[in-house]
């Protein structure tokens, strides 16, 4: 039963840390970056939170970094925000994901391979046999 419950904390950290790292003046915080997942501790008194960058793996590292400096607001506002009787240690993680999805997105398209329905479905679903 504990287990749905910090499956709905972990998703509502997640929303609310993506808004409030929106919100960080910071000019090392660019838009490009992505908190991708946070995994919750079962005393619920640790998150790690996974952060990913268009830019590569380095702009990854660099915004943990700041975040990391910046934790002590970050957990305050997640303690107003959310209402909780604590606010879990924040541990920020640099990721790779978002740029080695990109890759291969990037990857497929030169190859012509999209992704998405081919011809067949243009015209329906049928084939002309010669």
């Amino acid at each position: 039963m504990a287990s749905f419950k910090i499956g709905r904390v972990q998703e509502d950290i997640l929303r609310e840390l993506t808004a409030v790292m929106r919100e960080l003046k910071d000019p090392r915080i660019t838009p490009d970056l992505t908190i991708v997942r946070a995994e919750l501790s079962g005393d619920m008194g640790h998150c790690k939170a996974y952060v990913s960058s268009l830019s590569g793996i380095n702009h990854a590292k660099e915004a943990c970094r700041v975040l990391t400096k910046a934790s002590g607001f970050i957990r305050r506002e997640l303690f107003r925000r959310l209402e909780l009787r604590k606010s879990p240690e924040l541990h920020f993680v640099a990721d790779d994901s978002i740029a080695y999805a990109s890759d291969i997105s990037e990857k497929l398209s030169n190859l012509g391979l999209t992704g998405g329905l081919g011809d067949d479905a243009a015209d329906g679903g049928e084939t002309e046999s010669v």
